[in-house]
Parts: C-alpha cells; sequence; structure tokens
C-alpha cells in the first residue's frame, strides 16, 4: 500500500475521521467518502496453501499464546517479534516499514493510535473478512467501537480489540505498614502520603513520573474528567488545555517541585525496577496489565505490593482513568487478510489465547467471556494473596466513557512527550506542557486537512 500524499482520499478520510469513535460507544455518523485507509474492504478470501504470517507485539509471554495458534492451526504459521512499547518505538518502526513496503501482517497497535495509521493508509479494512463479521458481539461495545468507524462499523473494522487498561494503586503494604502510612482514597491523602514516606526514609519516593510515557499522564487526566478531544458537528475541538486538565497538571508540578516523586526514572526501565526492588519507589498508578510488569521485574518485592482504588479528586468517588488498551491490527500491504483476522479473532477471543495472555502478560481482556476467567476470580499470590482484580472490575466501571480521542494522537503524544522531558529538565511546567500540546495539535490536525474549531 502506498503512503504517498493523496489529496482526494485525504479529503474523504478527513470527513470519516470526524466520526471517530468516543469510549462509549460506536460513533453516529457516517462518511461520504470511500473509507480512507486501505479503501473500503475488498474481497478478503482464503489463501491457497501454508501461509505464514508475521506478528509485531510488546506483550509479554505473547510467544506461548502465538505457539498455542501454531500448534492449532498447523497451516496459518504465526512468528511473533518482541518489540518495544508504541510510542517507545514501535510505532516509527511500523511506520517506517510501511513506508519501505516490509511492514508485518499483523501489529499490536493501541486504540488511541488506530485513527493516526488509518489517516496514512497504515491499516487494512477486515470488515468483510468471515471470521470478523460475526465477531462485534464477542467483544464490550466500547471495545468493538474503538476499531470501527461510521454509524455500526459503516466505514470498516480496522483491528480486533485485545484489552482494556483501567487503572488503580499499586502500593508497597509493607512500606505504608512500617511507616504507618495510611492507604490515601483522595490526591490530597496522596501528597500528603508522599511527604510523609519522604520524612521517614529521604532516599525514597512516592511515585515516579516519566518522561516517556505520555499514555500514562493522560490516564491521568482522564480521570480528571475532561477529554483532550471533542466534537463540534465536522470540526474537531482540541481541549488539551482544559481548566480540568490544569488541575491535574498543577498538582504534580507541586509533586516535582517539592521532589516527592523521581523524576529521574524512565517507565519501564531497568532502573526503575531497581528503585521498585530497593523499595525507593513505593507506588505506581496503573493499569491492570501493570500487575505482571511489577511481578516480573521486581521479583524481590514478592508478597509486599498491594493494589487499591485510584486516590479521588473529591471523597467519596469511584472515578478511574485508563491507560492503554490495544488491539491487533492487520496492517496495509499485508498479502493474507482471511488468515490474518482469524489469527487477531482468536488470540483475543479464544478462552485458551485469553488465559495465557492475562496469565503471562497481565492482560485485562476486551472480550466478554475473558471477564469470566477463573484467573481474574482467583487471589494473586504476588499480591499477598489480594484478588486483585476485584479492584480493576470496579475501576473499569467508573472509566468515564465520554472521552474521546483525536485522529492525530501519535503526534499529540509526541509534543506532550517532549515537553515533558524538557519541563523536567527545568524548562518550563506542566501546564506549559498543556498549552504548547493543545496549539501544536491544533496545527497537526490542520495539515491533515482536518477541521478545527476555533
Amino acid at each position: 500500500m502506498s503512503m504517498r500524499h493523496r489529496p482526494s482520499r485525504r479529503r474523504a478520510l478527513a470527513a470519516a475521521l470526524v466520526c471517530l469513535p468516543l469510549v462509549a460507544s460506536a460513533a453516529a455518523c457516517s462518511s461520504g467518502g470511500d473509507g480512507g485507509g486501505g479503501g473500503k474492504a475488498a474481497a478478503c478470501t482464503k489463501s491457497n496453501g501454508k501461509v505464514d504470517l508475521t506478528f509485531w507485539s510488546w506483550v509479554p509471554g505473547m510467544d506461548k499464546a502465538v505457539a498455542e495458534w501454531n500448534r492449532q492451526n498447523p497451516d496459518i504459521h504465526v512468528t511473533v517479534k518482541t518489540t518495544p512499547a508504541g510510542n517507545a518505538g514501535t510505532y516509527q518502526n511500523m511506520s517506517n516499514a510501511l513506508k519501505a513496503g516490509k511492514a508485518p501482517d499483523l501489529g499490536q497497535m493501541e486504540y488511541d493510535s488506530l485513527a493516526s495509521f488509518r489517516l496514512k493508509d497504515g491499516l487494512t479494512d477486515i470488515s468483510s473478512c468471515d471470521p470478523v463479521k460475526q465477531a462485534s458481539g464477542d467483544f464490550a461495545d466500547w471495545t468493538w467501537s474503538q476499531v470501527t468507524f461510521g454509524a455500526n462499523g459503516k466505514d470498516g473494522v480496522w483491528a480486533i480489540p485485545e484489552d482494556t487498561g483501567p487503572m488503580a494503586l499499586f502500593y508497597r503494604k509493607d512500606l505504608f505498614d512500617k511507616y504507618k502510612i495510611p492507604v490515601p482514597k483522595t490526591w490530597d491523602e496522596y501528597y500528603q502520603d508522599a511527604k510523609a514516606l519522604k520524612k521517614a526514609d529521604p532516599k525514597a519516593s512516592i511515585t515516579h513520573f516519566s518522561q516517556t510515557d505520555p499514555n500514562w499522564f493522560t490516564g491521568l487526566l482522564w480521570q480528571g474528567g475532561t477529554s483532550m478531544f471533542s466534537q463540534d458537528g465536522d470540526k474537531w475541538k482540541v481541549d488539551v488545555d482544559s481548566p480540568a486538565n490544569r488541575k491535574v497538571a498543577d498538582y504534580w508540578q507541586k509533586m516535582i517541585d517539592e521532589k516527592l516523586v523521581a523524576t529521574d526514572l524512565q517507565g519501564f526501565s531497568p532502573a526503575l525496577y531497581k528503585a521498585w526492588n530497593d523499595g525507593e519507589v513505593a507506588t505506581w498508578i496503573s493499569a491492570a496489565w501493570g500487575y505482571s510488569t511489577i511481578r516480573d521485574n521486581a521479583k524481590a518485592t514478592a508478597g509486599k505490593w498491594a493494589v487499591a482504588p485510584m486516590p479521588q479528586w473529591n471523597a467519596g468517588e469511584q472515578k478511574a482513568g485508563n491507560w492503554g488498551g490495544s488491539s491487533t491490527a492487520v496492517l496495509a500491504g499485508s498479502k493474507h487478510p482471511y488468515e490474518a483476522s482469524k489469527f487477531a479473532v482468536w488470540l483475543n477471543s479464544d478462552p485458551k489465547a485469553l488465559e495465557i495472555l492475562n496469565r503471562e502478560g497481565g492482560l485485562y481482556p476486551a472480550a466478554t467471556k475473558g471477564l469470566s476467567l477463573s484467573a481474574l476470580q482467583q487471589p494473586v499470590d504476588f499480591y499477598g494473596g489480594q484478588k486483585i482484580f476485584d479492584v480493576f472490575a470496579q475501576a473499569s466501571k467508573g472509566v468515564d466513557t465520554k472521552w474521546a480521542w483525536g485522529p492525530t494522537m501519535t503526534d499529540t503524544y509526541r509534543f506532550m512527550s517532549d515537553g515533558i522531558a524538557g519541563s523536567l529538565g527545568g524548562g518550563g511546567k506542566l501546564s506549559d506542557v498543556l498549552r504548547d500540546t493543545d496549539a501544536k495539535t491544533v496545527d497537526s490536525l490542520k495539515k491533515q486537512s482536518l477541521q478545527v474549531a476555533e
């Protein structure tokens, strides 16, 4: 699939992207164009003979799920390549591979990035593939809306939902107990806890604030109550720099200014894992899938962690942010969309696959049958026998389903990440990051021929 700029396709796609789905439900409008991306879905037929597929993913243990597929499906062999997390390099590598005509057949892709790849013709519409036609009923409605465009998917199906990322508070129970620090129920209590911890152990920080995880910061904004984007007729309204988002930014700026959080630790880094093992970072506000990240990289702390709901802005509320949530997309140029879509549906709905991905990768499944996995009902030894997924089940109910993604989120995240890095290095405040990201995002939308509400 060519990645060259095509004005007529871009204008049609711009119209279609006005109908990007909200988290809650399928978009309620349709496109007047040809569907964008790879165009309206062509016939999706089975290939002759044995098929070899390639798949890029960063989920721990994905190789074990793929091995199970290969065992069950000897004529459709999948080779998985382990990659960095999306914004940590995989998306850029995917873009480069698409331009070079060397992209994998399938790629793991977070919901917020699907529109960006569709905008540059990077995805295949798999709506006409038989394995996909009946799949929508197998997934939570809001997750299916994340991978479709137009009313009831009229403008295509561009991926298969994989997981969701309701957020909660992972905390070192042993340290909280040792220093007699109460588990925080509000953000003000979390701030007080941070001060108490620093007083008890000057080397310890309540958490880390990464320069490279704009998705995490977005999850915090999500809980705060204002989406970064909304729609005004046929136009996009950018609200990155909203009052509610500034409130969140100002809170964390205070934590940074008072040196209560570590700003020299990057997410998913050996240095962070060492800090967890050494008790120098006492909490992580993270998604359900984060349980395996701690388990696999802070093994010396087994039995010392627990999970609680996210602290609330107002006492008594039960609001949660969402960090991540991925899909399995068939990329443009795949010669085997039927087989690729068959694998994607199996990977994200087969009970055996769901069990493997939850056990090995910590995924909180998007498939409705996945929510009844026995593993989600059981105590987790690493977390002191706590039934931690009960916390995430409750958190999932508190995620604001009105949240909307913008059509150029990879650009928005890049602006935010660069700004956060500069801010943590002394070049301004987080409120400046919101303001600059807002302005640059508006410019990005206009460069993509998308209309912006002034």
